[in-house]
């Protein structure tokens, strides 16, 4: 990430790994098993620098609380976030409901739009951001 002007994080890959890995193949029984699961790295939270950081908070439930959260635990600047369980957004479509919140507090609550469309406006929002800070 050195040299760049804004990082943005749309995914984590997982948010938690089993806590071992089978040498071979587990074969069915007919019992049941469990997994035991660990916690992965938080990549977005490790990183830092003097770019533009934009995360994604993909909620079930107090979207706007845990997006909020992730602003100040991972020092985002801007969070889009947004509800998977809302109709005809999240996964699985070709358009979504966000809310983009940023680190000041601003808070942009979009449309159902077009996910191209929600990628525009926060490539907005960073131009914005990075216009405040002499950047653009």
């Amino acid at each position: 990430v050195a040299g760049c002007d804004a990082l943005i994080m749309a995914a984590a890959p997982a948010d938690f790994r089993p806590a071992a890995v089978a040498a071979q193949k587990i074969k069915r029984t007919g019992e049941s098993i469990s997994v035991e699961l660990t916690p992965n790295p938080d990549i977005l939270a490790g990183l830092s620098g003097p770019f533009i950081k934009v995360g994604f908070a993909a909620e079930t439930e107090d979207v706007l609380v845990h997006a909020h959260a992730k602003i100040a635990k991972k020092g985002l600047d801007l969070v889009a976030a947004n509800d998977v369980t809302a109709p005809q957004a999240g996964f699985a479509t070709d358009t979504n409901l966000v809310t983009l919140i940023a680190a000041d507090g601003t808070v942009e609550e979009l449309p159902l739009l077009p996910k191209y469309e929600v990628a525009q406006r926060i490539l907005d929002r960073v131009a914005d951001l990075l216009a405040t800070r002499g950047r653009a």
